[in-house]
């Protein structure tokens, strides 16, 4: 199992727990195991490989943690989970996946209303009795028949890059109006993370009423779910759900840290206002009842004795120490990328022909590409075989003789096929200036026969990189089992980097895996994957990436001129 697997049953089992009421101790401990578990950067069945000791030398994993761990690894669960499943009805269960209906909410409709289906829930909802239910009313039951169709139509997180465009679009809606002087979008929006739940925005208005009036008319809206003096909750076309928020202007710096969370990065915040004998919360930060700052985020920080931390960085993942230490790292910036080393043409699969994408990629102010069409065995692409790609080449070559101002590279994409082989002999590859090897199929062989792929690419003396590694896409398809320590020990012995894909369905290496390739020096390479000229503008996902890794410009290789980038290649 993965870790991210292993995490996620941790933290069903803390919210079956809380359905039960069990003891709030042994609920935390669970969610935290799930925390830690979850951004742990080595395979968890690396690390069981070295006993019980080694699980529990994991910060906040017990002896009893470590055997559920253990457990897992092999057989996809634990006892004590599955005794909650059959205990908890189905239904039950999946009243969690509904908006606003947490652990203890979902046991109150269950224990006093004997509520166990989703059609229960809709009944009782339209009968009036979750509105009488104690800790309910009127709006929790409309906003629960409202989460019930989006449950069912809709599915409960969106891909970043949707999220962030309805969030700016609305963001910026509220500040033309006139009735914003200032907003911002917060949440898991501004930290940048690769799939939101929903939408948060706060602003500062002259007029409530003139704002709520804005959010309610904009396009974007579908149905407005609550309005209130101050907070305002509506359903996007897209499906996502936004709360807009109007809070007072010596308050606003301390609700954007608030909202912006992550909820982790809060609790030590929190922590350490306590430790200096203040209080922290969303209205600001006070010594008594005197507000000691708030206004902005960066005074809240600085008051805490600490510099500003960028929104990717706050998941309690070490920023608190390098802030501590002074040794935040100055995060990547678009402007930092001068090459795009992973594109597609009418060759196979791409839209737009070699010299468009060239003359795009030279638009964008790029000073190097390479073209990399794909290999035979993506036939459904038209995969190129060898007499193809040479032909492909010479076609580049000829262009690239014309064209001033950026450098062209001959590359392929070349599957490393289920057999353990490269799509394509060592005389072609020989040949390209720059080799992406990528898994497209067979994602789910076992490890072994995943990683005797991988490491056959990586030792080629002709492959320059693995692109996409996992080969994921967010939230349908989970990537191949990868024993990511044994592949960046290999791919750092043998001068094979990495590719951040900047595909927003992609995203691949994800954050955790491209800090810890990064750690092993491997050069990281962020890549567009584009399939058309507007391809090109898919760069900034693979930014934020990279920022959320904490990469610096010094971490990426095509942050370098094209000389210097090139003797990287091997």
């Amino acid at each position: 199992m993965q870790n991210s697997e292993i995490a996620h049953l941790f933290d069903e089992y803390a919210d079956l727990l809380e359905i039960e009421v069990a003891n709030p101790f042994r609920v935390r401990a669970y969610r935290s195991a799930s925390r830690t578990l979850g951004s742990h950067p080595t395979p968890l069945e690396t690390v069981a490989a070295g006993g019980k000791a080694a699980l529990t030398a994991i910060e906040g994993i017990g002896a009893d943690l470590a055997e559920r761990i253990v457990t897992c690894l092999g057989s996809g669960t634990f006892p004590e989970l599955e005794e909650l499943r059959q205990r908890i009805p189905i239904g039950v269960r999946r009243m969690l996946d509904i908006q606003g209906l947490g652990p203890k909410k979902v046991a109150a409709l269950w224990k006093e209303l004997n509520v166990i289906t989703l059609e229960d829930l809709r009944a009782a909802a339209e009968q009036g009795r979750v509105a009488d239910l104690k800790g309910f009313g009127k709006k929790t039951a409309t906003n629960i028949l409202e989460g019930l169709d989006l449950v069912q139509t809709t599915g409960s997180r969106f891909l970043f890059a949707d999220a962030q465009s309805d969030g700016e679009a609305i963001r910026d809606a509220l500040l033309r109006s006139g009735a914003v002087t200032q907003a911002e979008v917060a949440g898991s929006c501004r930290r940048l993370q690769e799939t939101c739940g929903d939408l948060d925005v706060l602003a500062i208005a002259d007029d409530s009423t003139a704002a709520m009036d804005t959010l309610a008319s904009h396009p974007l809206v579908e149905k407005v779910l609550a309005r209130g003096e101050t907070k305002q909750r509506v359903r996007l076309k897209s499906g996502i759900e936004l709360d807009l928020r109007v809070v007072p202007a010596e308050s606003f710096g301390a609700a954007l840290q608030y909202f912006t969370g992550s909820k982790e990065h809060n609790i030590v915040m929190r922590r350490k206002a306590q430790e200096r004998e203040l209080k922290l919360n969303e209205y600001g930060l006070y010594r008594g009842d005197v507000a000691v700052a708030g206004a902005d985020e960066a005074s809240i920080y600085q008051t805490l004795g600490l510099p500003w931390i960028p929104p990717e960085l706050r998941e309690n993942r070490g920023e608190f120490p390098l802030a501590e230490a002074g040794e935040l790292p100055k995060l990547l910036e678009l402007a930092d990328i001068r090459g795009d080393l992973h594109m597609h043409t009418t060759a196979t699969d791409g839209a737009a022909s070699i010299g468009e994408m060239i003359n795009a990629a030279k638009a964008r102010g790029l000073e190097y590409i390479a073209i990399t069409d794909h290999s035979k065995r993506v036939s459904m692409a038209h995969g190129l075989d060898a007499d193809r790609l040479r032909a492909h080449w010479d076609e580049i070559r000829k262009l690239r003789e014309s064209v001033t101002g950026i450098e062209v590279l001959c590359g392929i994409e070349c599957d490393i096929l289920e057999d353990a082989t490269l799509d394509l002999d060592d005389d072609v590859l020989s040949e390209a200036d720059w080799v992406i090897a990528v898994l497209h199929y067979g994602l789910k062989q076992p490890r072994e026969q995943i990683m005797e792929r991988l490491l056959t690419a990586v030792r080629s003396p002709h492959v320059d990189i693995i692109g996409h590694p996992s080969g994921r896409m967010v939230g349908r398809r989970p990537g191949a089992d990868i024993d990511y320590p044994t592949l960046f020990k290999a791919a750092a012995d043998h001068g094979t980097m990495m590719e951040i894909n900047a595909n927003p369905n992609r995203l691949d290496l994800d954050d955790i895996q491209a800090a810890a390739a990064r750690d092993y020096g491997i050069p990281i390479v962020i890549s567009t994957d584009a399939h058309s000229t507007n391809g090109f503008d898919k760069m900034r996902y693979g930014v934020y990436q990279a920022r959320r890794a904490g990469l610096e410009a010094k971490d990426v290789a095509n942050t370098r001129p094209v000389e210097e980038f090139k003797s990287l290649i091997r």
